[in-house]
């Protein structure tokens, strides 16, 4: 395939150590070893801590050059209080129009891109990533990494009526914008097409996240995590990655109130976390601790004998979390408390991978957790089988290149139309 320019806009890229960074991230270093020129907006790191990180304070826009492309960096403008809806929608306004102005900038003056890709949430990138690509004259796919404010309302965190239906609004508009769009699921895909006209129901495409199978990859569980946490050899129950409203974490608790001989370990930071250390106190079992970095992870994934998703209701028809891959990459059994038939339960099922229970039931959370537990050997067999499914089915490469499919389709058609140009 001819060699693409591309313009792609994300919440969040390494070294920040957001999910969707790492995914953005991976994807943005698939598509420059196929030989793409990529140039990416995002923002400065702040995902950790809720501010950003030392060392990156001081100016609003950074860029770097890299091998492929180049690499902005803009002021997401965060805010401590997760809580305070109005202060985080004009923190995401204000960096979306940065990373607009950045965007449109991308490549220098004049040169145009051959397309813009733009990952949500947050969902203002949508119309973001729609001016930029208007300004490259390009064709724009919108990357939809959970469905907002489906998310947000099943979980309560939005409960303001006219805050939803404005949230709705830019949603529909930021699908219809694009000339693309693509979702994590079948679940998520058929939310999103009961959404837009049915003219624009063959432009929504389901391409899955993907996972390192190269870097992260079974380990022995006796790691230096382990030991530095002084977790002793015996059991160890992992949730590993942001402790948000998202995750039904008092399930955890629960599960550890029952199992007092099984350690659980609650590694990452997030807005529920000082709450939930507090409802946690006098479990001698339960044991929190923060972010590693990236580099560890496979070493972290490592250090669960079992590892939990525990997701609330409603929420596994619009959420994929991203963790479910390295879980299974790593060769550990996953017990996931999710909606029956959604693709979390859908991936365990195909892959033999872990046990998926209905959400909020903590007695069969806990029961799926011991059978787990008590079975070594079993549980094994089921982490061994998820690494084989992972393997032959969400690589980096496989990924990478349905991207470039799909936006070298986009571009070639948009080429082909009366009166365009060459690009310069």
């Amino acid at each position: 395939m001819t060699s693409l320019r591309l313009v792609v806009l994300g919440p969040h890229v390494a070294p920040d150590t957001a999910p969707t960074g790492r995914v953005l991230t991976r994807l943005v270093d698939e598509l420059v070893g196929r030989g793409h020129h990529v140039d990416v907006i995002a923002a400065l790191p702040w995902y950790r801590r809720h501010a950003i990180e030392p060392g990156w304070t001081g100016r609003w826009v950074r860029t770097d050059t890299t091998d492929g492309g180049t690499i902005t960096r803009v002021q997401p403008f965060p805010g401590g209080d997760r809580s305070d809806l109005l202060r985080r929608a004009i923190g995401f306004v204000g960096f979306s129009l940065l990373a607009t102005v950045a965007g449109v900038r991308a490549g220098g003056w004049g040169r145009r891109a051959d397309a813009v890709i733009a990952m949500s949430p947050p969902l203002s990138l949508g119309v973001a990533g729609r001016l930029v690509a208007w300004s490259h004259r390009a064709p724009f796919v919108f990357n939809v990494q959970d469905v907002f404010p489906d998310a947000a309302v099943a979980t309560g965190a939005v409960t303001n009526r006219q805050v939803i239906a404005a949230a709705r609004m830019v949603e529909r508009l930021s699908y219809r914008l694009a000339d693309a769009v693509t979702v994590l699921s079948d679940d998520v895909h058929d939310n999103v097409v009961a959404k837009v006209p049915p003219s624009q129901a063959a432009t929504v495409h389901t391409i899955p996240n993907f996972v390192d199978t190269a870097t992260i990859r079974p380990m022995d569980r006796r790691t230096d995590r382990r030991a530095e946490l002084a977790l002793g050899d015996g059991p160890v129950v992992l949730y590993a990655g942001n402790l948000g409203f998202s995750q039904s974490l008092d399930l955890v608790l629960a599960a550890a109130r029952t199992l007092p001989d099984v350690t659980f370990l609650l590694n990452g930071d997030g807005a529920a976390r000082p709450a939930l250390e507090q409802r946690a106190s006098g479990l001698a079992n339960v044991r929190f601790a923060g972010f590693v970095p990236q580099r560890r992870l496979g070493e972290l994934l490592a250090t669960g004998d079992v590892h939990v998703v525990p997701l609330g209701a409603g929420l596994g028809a619009v959420s994929v979390p991203s963790k479910i891959y390295s879980i299974l990459a790593a060769g550990r059994p996953v017990v996931a408390s999710v909606d029956a038939g959604t693709e979390i339960a859908r991936i365990l099922d195909r892959s033999g991978g872990g046990l998926s229970v209905a959400p909020g039931d903590a007695e069969a959370f806990t029961e799926a957790i011991c059978a787990l537990v008590d079975d070594p050997d079993g549980a094994a067999a089921m982490g061994a089988s998820g690494r084989r499914w992972v393997e032959s089915t969400v690589s980096p490469a496989a990924v990478a290149e349905r991207y470039e499919a799909l936006v070298g389709e986009l571009a070639a058609r948009r080429s082909r139309r009366p009166g365009a140009t060459a690009r310069r």
